[in-house]
């Protein structure tokens, strides 16, 4: 068995989740579900001065100069750096335990499509490397681009290791910043896509009219009422539309877009906030229709979406044929799935395999993810 660590921030910028991930080595270029143990895993804070630059960053792309994400490639490799010697300590553990680190970093700006499609995250994996002494496989995305695909999500082929079961239907559901929808066919076929906002338009509100990071528990807006002409306006935007394979991010769905759509509306902030809710479950469940011809037998939630008990009661309520669980039921908490998936996706690249599913992102064939940073000598 092999540890890894893989660190990861969302589009929620909440913070940083690293994850220690045992694995068994994979013999084989299948993807299948394979043996893992989730060790240990913490969570941490952005900054709050860090945070607002970084948010400022990937909802004012144009404003932001190249020294400006220069340093914040530097600051955000420092405290991804921070949050893997932590959790070595946390673990008792020496960097010498650890086989090598991946690290997604923090994404400012997805463009996947047009004349240049390209995705940009930042965290220099080289100070990760250099303070560690670690491996460290970074730059995920990037080739998936390359070949044609959308960068995302890259998490459907992960969902395949840990939670696949032969023979069986089931859809894995991340409700990070944005939503996406992993669907595990029962002869091993992956389909995966964004669905589109998850908690960044109910985490932006919360900030504005609570000013909290986040409405805990959904309470604030499960005691709103939607508004139908608002959640039907919302329902327009053009993602919603799209056929997969596709991905987003906040560059689609700015704060900006949202306010456009309320205008001068009275609608008061706490229907807002239950509308923004209603949206959110509304768009996975579409988005699992689409993908599915019948009903899973069973849906696992992960991400911060599955802490919001308002939201989990909406997705409950429109999926009634399915048991709706987190997955933690099957060993990983929501909270660490995507920490964890990237610290397998830095296990396939050091043996060579694919990282990416083409059914996914529309790549035009396998290829492996992510680039090595040596951290130790030979």
């Amino acid at each position: 068995m092999s540890l890894y660590i893989g660190l990861m921030s969302g589009t929620s910028m909440d913070g940083i989740d690293a994850a220690l991930l045992e694995i068994e080595p994979q013999r084989t270029s299948e993807q299948a579900p394979q043996r893992m143990q989730l060790r240990t895993a913490l969570a941490r804070d952005w900054p709050q001065a860090l945070q607002q630059r970084l948010r400022h960053a990937a909802e004012h792309p144009a404003h932001i100069g190249l020294e400006e994400l220069g340093r914040l490639d530097i600051a955000v490799g420092g405290y991804f750096a921070q949050a893997a010697h932590e959790l070595l300590q946390q673990a008792a553990l020496p960097a010498s335990a650890i086989r090598a680190i991946g690290s997604h970093g923090q994404t400012l700006l997805h463009v996947p499509r047009g004349p240049e499609p390209f995705t940009l995250q930042v965290g220099d994996p080289n100070v990760i490397a250099e303070r560690l002494g670690i491996d460290v496989v970074a730059d995920f995305r990037r080739r998936d681009v390359a070949a044609g695909g959308e960068g995302a999500p890259l998490m459907p082929a992960f969902h395949a290791a840990a939670f696949g079961a032969a023979g069986e239907l089931r859809a894995v559901i991340n409700i990070g910043g944005i939503a996406n929808l992993t669907l595990l066919r029962a002869d091993g076929s992956v389909l995966g896509f964004d669905t589109g906002p998850g908690n960044c338009w109910l985490d932006a509100w919360a900030r504005r009219h609570l000013r909290q990071p986040h409405d805990a528990g959904g309470r604030w807006g499960a005691s709103g009422t939607v508004d139908e002409a608002l959640l039907a306006l919302l329902l327009r935007h053009p993602y919603f539309e799209r056929r997969p394979p596709k991905s987003t991010g906040r560059e689609t769905f700015t704060d900006a877009w949202l306010d456009e759509a309320l205008g001068a509306s009275p609608i008061a902030p706490v229907d807002v906030q239950a509308t923004l809710c209603e949206l959110t479950a509304r768009t996975i469940t579409d988005g699992l229709r689409v993908a599915a011809e019948s009903p899973p037998r069973e849906v696992l939630i992960c991400g911060g979406g599955a802490f919001n008990a308002d939201l989990m009661a909406r997705l409950g309520r429109s999926l009634p044929a399915s048991r709706l669980h987190t997955t933690a039921r099957y060993g990983i908490a929501p909270e660490h799935v995507e920490s964890a998936g990237f610290a397998w996706l830095a296990h396939c690249c050091l043996l060579g395999l694919p990282g990416n599913l083409p059914s996914v992102t529309g790549a035009r064939h396998p290829v492996p993810l992510g680039a090595i940073y040596r951290g130790r000598l030979a």
